[in-house]
């Protein structure tokens, strides 16, 4: 079970290909640590709006993927909908939901983005709470007049200059990445096919236009009938009953009445039960009354109180490993035992922090375990990532279909992403052998030895990796990238033997 867990929404342009909109969620499902929660597409809006969470450092991996597919199936050149939009993914917040900041939120907004920015060269503007300008805080502003108009500008008008990526239009438009509270996609339906009726109650209701704060309000039309689309982006501010029975009261002045309710995407339970408390009239209803709530936090104390097995018995990837299956193998045990090196480092960290004996340093301390934390999740991405790249090398050379020459640049392309993969886990391992050595140096004497294996396991990263790294550098074409593999990675274990040597030493001690 997650204990820290971020939300994600991210809107695509795309609500009328169902291949297209499965390519991009399967994209988002292929991140570790992810679980997709709902899919919303709409075909009048053309649009997609996919709800997924997951820990603070997965949660970004996913919505990078689910961009990626996104710029290379979505051309808005060829796009028409109902709804506003400046790119193929056209906004991507993020929302602390449980043990997560607002500024963790923000933080991962601004690493994603400038990834998105520098790997696939999409512009890339910051919103919400993760706003690097005032006037960007809000949507609406940044998508002013769509991306029709913004491809005309970008590149020309200075205000239109992105955060991250290249000032340069393409068919795949800008994306909106940012941090914000929990918002509520929430359409009322009319009975009545007027769609300027829907938009002056729009207008009457959206805080923009001196209506209620924390809403945002447009009309359209759908299916022949007027909608009243909006977004509650304070729920517990400017609850559901309170936006209801102002559309309600507006649209009886037109002699309209609303027929139905549509909800797009996700809604917190609270919301819901504030809704069955106003119209209820159930003022005194305590959250514990409701069954699912009341089991909900005892099943959470049980699991507190129960000893944590599960975590100090990992079966789940033993089994895999020991699976007469090509993967997960080598390259992913690798990065699990570097993985497992910075977990021990960043402990290690922990047990210095606070304690008045390792007063002066404090800082290096903190360092450390701030380092030894980031290396850690990026590790353990890389687990499932070197199984995708040798499944993608193996189906590359299964590929029978293709012709000769596309056949060959697959499997050279194929081959160079397995090699790169455990490159870095090698890479990254030799940093966590580092760490290792400076707590090894100035953290808890109690806990050197723990330091010590760190720096060993971080060395069975480093040569793990290493192999791996030599098998795909004999099957390059490219000799010259070959022979740069080769000797990068001597380099490598020549200097992580140095630090592990040190290291156990000191443990030793």
């Amino acid at each position: 079970m997650l204990n820290r867990i971020v939300e994600c929404v991210p809107n695509f342009s795309e609500g009328r290909r169902p291949q297209v909109i499965q390519a991009i969620v399967d994209a988002i499902r292929s991140a570790p640590d992810v679980y997709v929660l709902d899919v919303s597409s709409d075909p009048d809006h053309n649009r997609t709006v996919v709800t997924f969470v997951g820990s603070p450092e997965s949660v970004d991996e996913g919505a990078f993927r689910g961009i990626a597919v996104a710029k290379e199936r979505i051309n808005l050149d060829e796009h028409q909908g109902e709804h506003p939009r400046i790119g193929a993914t056209d906004v991507v917040p993020f929302v602390p939901v449980r043990n997560v900041t607002m500024e963790e939120c923000v933080a991962i907004a601004r690493r994603l983005g400038q990834r998105v920015g520098q790997e696939l060269g999409i512009p890339v503007y910051l919103y919400g709470e993760a706003a690097t300008r005032p006037e960007r805080q809000r949507l609406a502003h940044i998508r002013r007049g769509q991306y029709e108009r913004w491809k005309e500008e970008i590149g020309r008008v200075p205000e239109r200059d992105p955060d991250f990526g290249p000032p340069v239009a393409g068919p795949w438009g800008a994306t909106v990445i940012g941090a914000r509270p929990f918002l509520i996609a929430y359409n009322l339906y009319l009975n009545s096919d007027d769609v300027a009726i829907a938009d002056r109650i729009a207008r009457h209701v959206r805080h923009s236009s001196g209506g209620l704060r924390f809403v945002q309000a447009k009309g359209f039309l759908v299916e022949g009938q007027a909608q009243v689309s909006m977004n509650l982006t304070h729920f517990e501010k400017t609850p559901i009953p309170m936006v209801q029975e102002l559309v309600k009261r507006d649209a009886a002045q037109w002699g309209l009445a609303v027929t139905r309710a549509e909800l797009v995407g996700m809604i917190p339970q609270k919301a819901l039960t504030d809704a069955a408390k106003w119209y209820l009239q159930l003022h005194d209803l305590e959250d514990d009354q409701i069954l699912e709530n009341k089991l909900a936090s005892v099943l959470e104390e049980a699991e507190r109180t129960e000893p944590a097995r599960a975590a100090l018995a990992p079966r789940a990837f033993l089994e895999a490993v020991a699976a007469p299956t090509p993967t997960p193998g080598g390259g992913s045990t690798a990065a699990l035992a570097a993985a497992l090196a910075a977990a021990l480092t960043e402990m290690v960290a922990g047990l210095t922090l606070g304690r008045k004996r390792y007063a002066g340093v404090q800082d290096r301390a903190q360092k450390a375990l701030d380092r030894a934390r980031e290396l850690r999740e990026r590790l353990a991405r890389a687990v499932q990532e070197d199984a995708d790249a040798f499944d993608a090398l193996m189906a590359a050379y299964r590929d029978k279909e293709a012709d000769p020459e596309t056949r060959r640049r697959a499997i050279q392309a194929a081959t160079r992403r397995a090699g790169e993969v455990p490159l870095e886990v090698a890479r990254l391992a030799l940093e966590v052998a580092q760490l290792a050595l400076e707590m090894a140096r100035v953290g808890n004497v109690n806990a050197r030895s723990d330091a010590g294996v760190g720096a060993l396991m971080a060395q069975a990263g480093v040569r793990g990796a290493g192999l791996n790294v030599r098998v795909n550098a004999r099957e390059l074409e490219d000799t010259a990238l070959a022979q740069a593999w080769e000797q990068e990675v001597q380099e490598l274990e020549e200097r992580v033997q140095a630090l592990v040597e040190e290291a156990v030493a000191l443990a030793r001690a």
